[in-house]
Order: C-alpha cells, then structure tokens, then sequence
C-alpha cells in the first residue's frame, strides 16, 4: 500500500502527519519543538517541491508513506491521484490523505512567513506553535487513515 500525506506546501501537516504514521512522533504527547524540528523536511521545502512525492519511510505493515505540495489543489489532487492509481490498476494499493482540513491560521501564517518569503526566523516559530496546536486533529486524521487502510486490507 502506498500512502500519500498532502498539503499545500509538503512541509507542515503532510510532514506531520506522515511522522505520526511511522511513529517518528508519538501519538500519546505532544511533541516538543525539537521532536517537530528533527523531522525530514519539516519546513524545509523550497518551490521546486511542489508536486513532487517525497518518500518518508516505511510503517509497521511494510506500507510505504509519502508527503506531498500540492498548492491549492485541495481534495482535487486526491482524485488526481487516485484516478491515475486506478488508470494503472492500483487504485486498492493507494490511500490519498488531504491535510488542509487540520490546518490552523498559526500554521497559514507562519508557514508562509517561513516558506514563501523566506523568512524563517519569524515564520518557524509560529509554524511550529500552530503544529502543537493542530497535534491531537493530525493524530486523529491518521488513526482514521491507518483504519481505513485496515478495513480495506481484510475486505
């Protein structure tokens, strides 16, 4: 199976939420800055990012995790996705998770700030305080994604 975190700009929700996946954060405490920090790129990404797929690691079930930039596509590119997984026969072996809804302003701003005007001094900050916010609603997101994915394997 492989599973694909996407957000505007691949480098905070996705990222996020990608880790929750693989365990690199847990999900029973918050994270600290220095957990949100060590993460692969984690606001790290530049413009020639976008629409790339980023490889992150493998879970515990041998499924591969990716995060993707994706603009302001929104939920269109999970059916972008989707829709080319099953041109190829593989729309079973592929779960699209949009991490937009998460997202706070903290992370808007500050995500911009940091990414966008390449201000990070300023924007990281604010970025990495609305990501403790949004922390319990990404968990949430992925302990609904690795279910779906479950009942999706034993059906």
């Amino acid at each position: 199976m492989i599973i694909i975190y996407h957000c505007f700009g691949g480098s905070h929700s996705s990222v996020t939420a990608a880790a929750i996946h693989l365990g690199l954060l847990s999900s029973d405490r918050l994270p600290s800055r220095d957990d949100i920090m060590a993460l692969p790129y984690f606001d790290k990404t530049t413009d020639n990012d976008f629409g790339s797929i980023r490889f992150i690691g493998f879970d515990d079930n041998n499924n591969a995790v990716y995060v993707l930039g994706k603009k302001s596509q929104s939920d269109r590119f999970s059916n972008v996705l989707t829709g080319i997984a099953e041109l190829l026969d593989k729309k079973d072996d592929l779960t699209a998770v949009n991490t937009m809804g998460r997202v706070n302003w903290s992370m808007k701003l500050g995500g911009y700030t940091s990414r966008k005007i390449g201000m990070a001094g300023l924007g990281r900050p604010v970025v990495i305080q609305g990501t403790i916010k949004a922390f319990w609603e990404l968990v949430n997101l992925v302990e609904m994604t690795k279910f779906k994915i479950l009942n999706r394997t034993q059906n």
